[in-house]
Parts: structure tokens; sequence; C-alpha cells
């Protein structure tokens, strides 16, 4: 029964080297979306809805049920295939679930990917350069330092176009694709909760929608966006003291 990490925007899987390093578990499995350190293949739908097909394609070929651990827009992919496809999952994680509150609004740089033009113009600078610079755009959002280097190496247009593509069917889209989140309780699910995040919806977003899906709350006080860039032995507590719940 693997645990299944799936990352989010503008990212690859090297996010989670840190953390990964501080897991008791061997079995443990990275998946990159289409276009996120992974090839974006001609005619994939780079939406919400296709990411979710994506991931429940994926987890499919396990043959069992998985930990599924998301962050940023991969939490979102997590959730949507916990309401989707619960037979897929044993358990979930996940950071992005102040989205589907329906008081969430995007963050300014979300909004800006969803305008045609800004968007445009935004992801040709903020994916095109030398992976230094882009190193050094991710360190100044938040990423850890020596994460961001990692991140920034598979950073490239193609990333740009999905970054364009899948905002944008979220801005006109129903969080959860018109399922409640109420579902996602079929399975356990763990809420993280870094109180310096802004970009995941405020706090009181982030709880309420935890309750909705019947998560735990896992609280780490003081980390932002990428908090396993920052303080990987704790986030690596927190999983684990959830896995050690779940039947």
């Amino acid at each position: 029964m693997p645990a299944v990490f799936v990352h989010g925007n503008p990212e690859t899987a090297a996010v989670w080297d840190l953390l990964l390093a501080e897991l008791p578990r061997s079995d443990v499995v990275r998946l990159s979306p289409p276009g996120f350190g992974a090839p974006l293949p001609p005619g994939f739908e780079a939406t919400h809805a296709g990411y979710r097909d994506w991931l429940a394609a994926e987890l499919a070929a396990f043959g069992e049920p998985v930990d599924l651990v998301g962050h940023d827009l991969g939490g979102g992919h997590v959730v949507n295939v916990v309401l989707s496809h619960p037979d897929l999952v044993r358990s979930w994680v996940s950071d992005a679930l102040g989205m589907y509150d329906p008081g969430y609004e995007w963050h300014e740089l979300a909004r800006r990917w969803q305008t045609p033009g800004a968007g445009e113009a935004d992801v040709a600078a903020r994916f095109g350069g030398t992976a230094a610079d882009r190193a050094a755009v991710l360190v100044a959002r938040g990423m850890g330092e020596a994460v961001a280097a990692r991140v920034a190496e598979g950073q490239d247009e193609a990333m740009g176009r999905a970054v364009l593509t899948l905002y944008r069917s979220a801005a006109v889209g129903v969080p959860g694709l018109g399922l409640p989140l109420e579902r996602a309780a079929a399975r356990p699910g763990l809420a993280v909760l870094a109180t310096a995040d802004h970009v995941s919806g405020t706090e009181d977003q982030r709880r309420r929608s935890a309750a909705r899906a019947g998560a735990r709350v896992a609280e780490l006080d003081g980390l932002g966006h990428w908090w396993m860039t920052h303080d990987p032995a704790r986030a690596a507590a927190a999983l684990t003291g959830f896995w050690a719940t779940v039947p």
C-alpha cells in the first residue's frame, strides 16, 4: 500500500525531496502531473477534470488503495479523486481545502494567469530565463532555497502552457467538479494547515472545508505555502502520526 505524493504549480516532484528524506517508510511514489515535471502530451486536457482523470488512471494501476498526499493544485487533484473515485484511496492528505470554501477568492497571481494577455506575458517571463533566475523567483515567493534550485531546473514553456489552461479552467469551474465536499469523508483525511500560507485561503476557510470533508487538521504553525521545504521533519511527523490512525 504505497504513499503517493502529487505536487502542484509551479513545481516538479523535487519539491518533496526534503520531506521524503524524513519519512520512515520506503513505499513512496511521486507522481508528476503532465506539464509539471512530466511531458505534456499532445491533446492532453490540462484542466481540473483532466488532471483528476489522469490521477485516477495512475492510481488504478497500483491495484490497491493508496495513501494519497497532495500539495497546492496537486492537493486539489487529490480531493477531486477522493470525491469521485474513493475506492482508489485508503487515506488522503491535502493542503488545498481552502479553495472548496464558498468564500474563497483566487490569489493575485492566479487572477493574472486567468487573464488573457497578462497571463501569457507572465508565464513567458516566469518560465524563461536561466534556472538561476527561476530559482530566485521561487525563493522570493517563499520556497526553500535548496529545493527551489532543483524545481527551477524542471520549469519550462510546457509548464507555462499547462498553468494557463489549468487556472483558466478553474476560473469558470466548480470546486469539486460539482461533487459535494462532504463525500471526501468516505475516506480518512488530513488537512494540512500551514498558518503562514496566504495562497490557500484563510485559516477559517480551510478549517470549515476540513470539517465539511470530515478531515483531521494538522496545524503547522508559522510555516508558509511551501511548508515541506522549511520544516520537513515536522511535516513528516504530521503525516506519520495521521497514517498511524488509519485502519
